[in-house]
């Protein structure tokens, strides 16, 4: 259990909690969620013990024996161990078994009829049993299995933790808490620095977890998956809803009609009551119900709507138009050293796409959008730009878009000459910064406030390309659903890297995956790459690797031919010699035959949908034509422009259906 008692907190006038009670019963699943800002990374803080409160307790029953595993939101500094003994520190195991070597040494050196030994073997039997009950025995290959998960092979284990970015030592951090297996888990922002991969690792893994879980996420696919319970930290209170996100963003709804329903009939009756009194108040027959009302009307608990808290507002300028292509890839490699991050990619980027970068951390997804952004060269071939691209890049690295030694005003007025100063500050109010808030220094600024200065750089420049490496990380779930809005109307071309799944789904029509140091490309959504990366991965020959390692297992048919590298007339190459097929065989070769069929089936279903598409804009073009044959069309110039355009954009639009048709036919034929 964690009873907070009427807790409250203040910074400086800025009020954080009000009186609140709360209290938290075992093996919760819970999901805390609020604008940023709202106080729920110090709720946590407050819980951890790190943070006095003015007013109030925060009490969890038999503390000293309860071990809370905190994820922090900000980036935190390793020690400069190798990575499993980093684990084995932090975790307590390297503690017992240090433990346990003293107490084998101790008892080596003494008579065993003496008292120091037998109090020394039954300190030893102590610390045996403590070591089997943390799982000690198992450490290495429970260790593996969940560094494995989050993606870090074999050799990766030996490297020292402080060699290891940003994104992977928060993941080490995910790892360390995984394995100590604690009480309560305090979860800020944990799918952060996740690929989508180890994030559904994770949301597996938490399902077995038995303790007490409360996350902090703006990732609202992991919260509908792992909790059960999701409170709401606003206006200095706490709102419980009983059930996932979706189910709290349908019942907040619910309960929000409601109060108004009830707001208005309260109203009524008062307004009812008030009529009544002033009708009466002289007649002196009436006098006693007058008093009646009267006494009522002071008994009145008036029904009040929250105070709604400010909202962001998010609206790209229009861009000015680029050339039909904005950005071409040709025969790009990026490597460091020895490493390749990728090799010979050819890609383009046409006006008006909006494109999804994705793919397990260290494809390259990052590398890849600095290039496209100019900001680092290929290691060889070009990046070329089209005409008239203006480009604004978003660095997922904070520091990349924002001088920390900068006031937040001092930062606007050297991002773009488009607004003056007083267009400035209605921006700046619009992303939340009013008053005294713009003279704050960037570096004190939360993840989330730096990420909407970061964007609101972006709104004042001229720009007809956006390359945005993991813009939405620190953005609470309303801000998230504020910019999604604004980028699907945004009239340029976007090519995001991120990982939020539900933000993807809604606003790209392709997607880029890199894997294996190439690009993959997808023609729709995200849910759409989702489910061919899944046909495909049924469909392709097995071939067993585990992530960690990333080595292929052995075989024991090692040196025998397949099924399908046998003659196929029945005979094994002797001449008059008719052999017949085991039932193994007859297996192996029905197993290449169905393999050949999903094959096949997949190429046949892209097919489908890219001709369909194909039939689709060649009617609509021709529609068009029609249209601007019309005998009276001169007199609508904007609707001749506009026609014009939607043809361009279809010619554009069926170029690259035609090459992804011609290349699906070969396929079928191979």
């Amino acid at each position: 259990m964690i009873y907070l008692n009427n807790i409250s907190l203040s910074f400086a006038d800025r009020k954080i909690f009000d009186n609140i009670a709360w209290m938290i019963p075992e093996k919760s699943r819970i999901g805390l969620v609020g604008d940023n800002g709202a106080g729920k990374t110090t709720l946590f803080k407050a819980i951890l013990g790190t943070v006095d409160l003015d007013d109030g307790a925060i009490d969890i029953p038999n503390r000293k024996n309860r071990t809370i595993g905190y994820l922090p939101q900000d980036l935190v500094e390793l020690e400069p161990l190798p990575l499993m003994d980093y684990l084995r520190k932090k975790s307590g195991i390297a503690e017992i078994e240090e433990t346990l070597k003293e107490q084998e040494s101790r008892m080596s050196r003494c008579d065993p009829d003496s008292v120091e030994y037998h109090e020394t073997m039954k300190a030893y039997e102590a610390s045996a049993a403590r070591f089997q009950s943390v799982e000690g025995y198992r450490f290495e290959a429970k260790a593996g299995q969940i560094l494995g998960g989050f993606g870090f092979r074999e050799k990766d284990f030996s490297r020292n933790c402080t060699d290891f970015s940003g994104g992977w030592k928060m993941r080490i951090l995910i790892a360390l808490i995984l394995l100590s297996n604690p009480d309560i888990m305090l979860l800020d922002e944990p799918t952060n620095h996740l690929d989508t991969e180890s994030m559904e690792w994770l949301e597996s893994y938490l399902k077995n977890y038995h303790g007490t879980l409360i996350t902090i996420a703006h990732d609202r696919v992991f919260l509908d998956k792992i909790v059960n319970q999701i409170v709401e930290l606003s206006n200095h209170r706490l709102t419980v809803y009983k059930g996932n996100y979706s189910y709290y963003l349908a019942e907040k709804e619910r309960r929000l009609d409601a109060l108004k329903k009830q707001m208005e009939l309260q109203r009524s009756e008062i307004k009812k009551t008030q009529e009544f009194i002033e009708r009466f108040r002289y007649k002196a027959t009436k006098s006693r119900q007058v008093q009646s009302r009267i006494r009522m009307l002071e008994r009145f608990e008036i029904i009040e709507l929250e105070r709604q808290e400010r909202k962001v507002h998010i609206q790209f300028p229009e861009a000015p138009k680029s050339g039909r292509e904005v950005v071409s890839v040709r025969q790009a490699s990026k490597n460091y050293g020895d490493v390749t991050v990728f090799s010979s990619v050819d890609l383009a980027v046409h006006r008006g796409e909006k494109i999804a970068m994705v793919g397990v951390n260290g494809a390259g997804k990052s590398t890849l959008a600095r290039l496209l952004s100019g900001m680092e060269e290929p290691s060889s071939g070009t990046v070329t730009y089209g005409l008239h691209v203006s480009m604004a890049f978003f660095s997922q690295e904070s520091a990349g878009n924002l001088d920390y030694r900068r006031t937040v005003w001092d930062e606007v007025l050297v991002a773009g000459s488009r607004s003056n100063d007083q267009e400035r500050r209605n921006l700046l109010g619009a992303f939340l910064f009013s008053g005294d808030d713009i003279y704050k220094e960037i570096s004190v600024l939360s993840g989330g406030e730096k990420s909407r200065l970061a964007l609101l750089k972006i709104l004042l420049q001229d720009s007809n390309l956006l390359i945005l490496d993991e813009p939405t990380n620190h953005l609470d779930l309303k801000t998230k659903d504020i910019f999604q809005s604004a980028l699907l109307s945004y009239s340029g071309t976007v090519v995001i890297v991120s990982h939020d799944r539900f933000f993807l789904d809604r606003l790209v029509h392709r997607v880029i995956e890199i894997r294996d140091g190439q690009c993959h490309e997808y023609l729709g959504n995200y849910s759409y790459f989702i489910q061919k990366r899944a046909e495909l991965s049924a469909t392709a020959p097995e071939a067993p690797v585990h992530r960690a390692s990333q080595e292929p297992a052995g075989s024991s048919d090692m040196g025998r031919p397949s099924a399908a590298e046998r003659p196929p007339d029945g005979k094994d190459g002797m001449p008059g010699r008719k052999t017949f097929k085991s039932k193994e065989e007859k297996r192996l070769e029905a197993e290449v035959r169905n393999h050949l069929s999903r094959i096949t089936k997949v190429l046949k279903d892209d097919l489908a949908v890219v001709e369909d598409r194909i039939a689709h804009l060649e009617e609509k073009k021709g529609e068009n034509e029609k249209t601007l044959c019309a005998p009276d069309i001169h007199k609508e110039p904007q609707k001749i422009k506009q026609l014009n355009q939607d043809l361009l954009d279809i010619a554009r639009e069926l170029e690259t259906l035609y090459t992804a048709w011609d290349d699906l036919t070969q396929k079928l034929e191979a």
